[in-house]
């Protein structure tokens, strides 16, 4: 029980910092303009749970293949990636904002697609896969879904509030750091098993 509530909490915090400033919270920020904030929750969660399902079990057979003191290292190398995506920042293109305001007769469905095909391969779902190595799938899987829905309905809660006036250099610089710190951690405890 105590390794499924670290894995929790780990990757619920994890995600939902990786989630701050990224591509997939300004849609969500679209979404809520033209839909209620329910539907486009929903769509929001099981596009969520879809990808990260996917993610948690790349990553728990890499981590059943690989030494611990190996993943650790990979993982500590891959956070310090993130945190350098994160600096960079994430902007919709003309496209995506053309999907998000596009809707369909169900804007669970609009709102679902549309997530699921922009976290393909985003910083969040190569975070629950390296997360998944280390601490196991259900956990992680869990904690990573509830931690991205929560960052976007934090967005879209904040966005409605505040017409949509997010303080997002300071967002990015937050998150990069925490993901820095996260990394250093992984490389150390890498270091101190090799």
């Amino acid at each position: 029980m105590e390794g499924f509530l670290v894995a929790l909490a780990v990757s619920f915090g994890v995600i939902f910092v990786a989630e701050l400033g990224d591509k997939s919270q300004l849609m969500a920020l679209t979404f809520a303009t033209r839909f209620k904030p329910i539907p486009v929750l929903v769509g929001i969660t099981v596009a969520t749970a879809v990808v990260h399902l996917a993610s948690v079990a790349i990553g728990y057979g890499l981590g059943a293949a690989l030494p611990t003191g190996w993943i650790s290292l990979i993982a500590g190398l891959a956070f310090l990636g993130f945190g350098a995506w994160t600096l960079r920042g994430d902007k919709l293109t003309e496209e995506e904002k053309r999907k998000a305001e596009r809707g369909g007769k169900s804007a669970v469905v609009a709102v679902g697609v549309a997530f699921f095909l922009a976290e393909l391969g985003d910083k969040t779902m190569l975070a629950t896969i390296t997360l998944a190595t280390k601490y196991g799938w259900f956990g992680t899987w869990l904690g990573s879904t509830l931690g991205m829905v929560a960052a976007d309905a934090l967005a879209i809660l904040v966005g409605r509030l505040l017409g949509r006036h997010l303080p997002e250099r300071t967002i990015r610089y937050g998150a990069a750091i925490l993901f820095a710190i996260c990394g250093l951690w992984l490389i150390l405890e890498a270091v101190a098993e090799l």
